[in-house]
């Protein structure tokens, strides 16, 4: 009897550790898996314009969270001091939000993404420093002064095939003679099209 009780506290023993270490798997992937489909993910293929017109790439930009309005605030200060490379020196600082990835690239962190709703749904806008070339380091290229990704998504809701974005891949802002705040750019903007938004859990909050 004593023998079989000993057998008996020796399964239970090790069906609890086996349930434990089971949980603890849980705790310990469940969140990877959480933080995983969190993210919105939004894809497109931008066309190009202008001297660009005819090519085709795709993009996709991964949402890890939206910036806030005390972080955009934190941008306006520092262009108002610094113009354009006090931008780049603040986006510098900031922790990743998204990221971009561009056909032919490894992609690269997004410093801000804002989104603000619309009628039909939403506008995401981004804007990060722009990995420069060695060649244009190299050369001290003028382009090197075009230090900024940009670009915006018009999300429309109620009709996924009306969403459209605009992609701006090397671009500086400057201030212009009437005093307006402007995107200037080493080459045409790449107009997004074939939007398709996998919203996740980032996109509704």
């Amino acid at each position: 009897m004593v023998l079989i009780e000993r057998v008996v506290r020796k399964h239970a023993k090790w069906v609890f550790s086996g349930l434990l270490a089971l949980g603890l798997l849980a705790v310990v992937v469940f969140p990877a898996f959480s933080s995983k489909i969190k993210n919105e993910t939004i894809e497109a293929t931008a066309m190009g314009t202008g001297n660009q017109m005819g090519q085709m790439i795709g993009i996709s930009v991964e949402v890890y969270d939206f910036s806030t309005p005390e972080e955009r605030q934190v941008l306006v200060n520092a262009f108002e001091k610094g113009q354009n490379q006090g931008l780049v020196n603040a986006l510098t600082k900031m922790h990743a939000v998204g990221h971009i990835s561009i056909t032919g690239t490894l992609g690269y962190d997004l410093a801000f993404i804002r989104m603000t709703p619309t009628s039909t749904g939403r506008k995401i806008r981004f804007v990060t420093n722009r990995q420069l070339t060695f060649g244009e380091v190299w050369a001290d290229a003028q382009s090197t002064a075009y230090n900024l990704t940009a670009g915006e998504f018009d999300i429309n809701d109620t009709d996924k095939s009306k969403s459209t974005g605009i992609l701006y891949p090397a671009a500086k802002l400057v201030i212009d003679k009437q005093g307006q705040l402007q995107i200037d750019l080493t080459q045409n903007a790449w107009k997004l099209v074939d939007v398709i938004d996998w919203k996740g859990t980032t996109g509704v909050n």
